[in-house]
């Protein structure tokens, strides 16, 4: 990002797969600009914000890719939606697409799949947001941070987010997303979820809240793989949802509150039901669940 965000206010947004940050001026423009914007959570902001009325900037890395960024293209029916071509790993790469923008959506995150070291997935993260910080205190930038739980609901990619065949492998039967939640509810005490929808609400609300500041957790729901299971195999009667889990902890050790965001002012729109409604409906739709 260019220096020059440096007289504006920069919010950084942190959620599960990335660091976030977002640079505010004033609300009389209405311009905005979404790095990342063919992710998940990216592509559903930037759409998020055109229903709003907002004129979107959006950063891709190759915006000649149609397989990359056809879903973008779509949503240029909604308003306001220029692309531009920009690289985490180029410096200044991000300038022009930032330029004359009220705020910034810094989605993007660099991924490497390839990686054996699960690990330093994590470290890297609250590593992320511990630059952030120290950079907005050094160039007198406010700055405010969101940690959105397991992200669930439809999206707009091309591909299935692995966030939702996780949320969702109890159903599917995904052995390695199974041990992947398990994984989640070892690491963080419970699995803690959220509708993308009300994560890109939760974006643009401490964007335009003038009083935001700090960190936020961004969670609706906190359960355990077991309750999930018991949820997921009523709710869902035809599918084979795997409920055998031997001596795996049946309890929750901790939960993530958004006291501080319901606090502020923000409420949820999708609770465990309807997060599950959606996301099963979307599976359905690519073919990943049987109707």
């Amino acid at each position: 990002m260019s220096t020059s965000a440096k007289e504006t206010k920069a919010v950084a947004l942190i959620f599960v797969g990335g660091i976030t940050e977002m640079a505010t001026a004033t609300m009389e423009r209405k311009r905005a600009c979404v790095t990342g914007a063919t992710g998940y959570l990216g592509s559903m902001l930037v759409k998020s914000l055109l229903e709003k009325g907002y004129a979107v900037n959006a950063t891709v890395r190759d915006p000649e890719n149609s397989k990359k960024v056809s879903h973008l293209l779509n949503l240029q029916i909604l308003g306001d939606l220029k692309l531009f071509k920009a690289d985490l790993m180029e410096e200044g790469s991000f300038d022009d697409a930032i330029n004359g923008c009220d705020f910034v959506f810094h989605v993007a995150t660099p991924m490497h799949f390839e990686s054996e070291d699960q690990e330093g997935y994590g470290v890297s993260k609250t590593l992320a947001e511990k630059a952030a910080w120290k950079f907005s205190k050094e160039n007198s930038i406010d700055l405010i941070t969101i940690l959105p739980g397991l992200i669930t609901g439809p999206s707009l990619t091309p591909e299935v987010p692995g966030s939702v065949i996780t949320a969702l492998s109890l159903l599917t039967g995904n052995e390695f997303m199974v041990n992947t939640l398990k994984s989640f509810q070892l690491i963080s005490g419970s699995i803690s979820l959220v509708h993308v929808e009300d994560v890109c609400r939760a974006h643009i609300f401490v964007a335009e809240n003038e009083s935001a500041a700090g960190r936020y957790i961004c969670c609706a729901v906190n359960t355990c793989v077991r309750e999930l299971a018991k949820f997921l195999s009523k709710r869902y009667p035809q599918y084979n949802v795997l409920t055998d889990f031997g001596d795996f902890p049946a309890n929750l050790k901790s939960i993530f509150s958004s006291e501080k965001l319901i606090k502020a002012g923000f409420s949820y729109n999708y609770g465990m039901e309807e997060m599950y409604d959606d996301s099963v409906e979307y599976l359905r739709a690519v073919g990943l669940l049987a109707n």
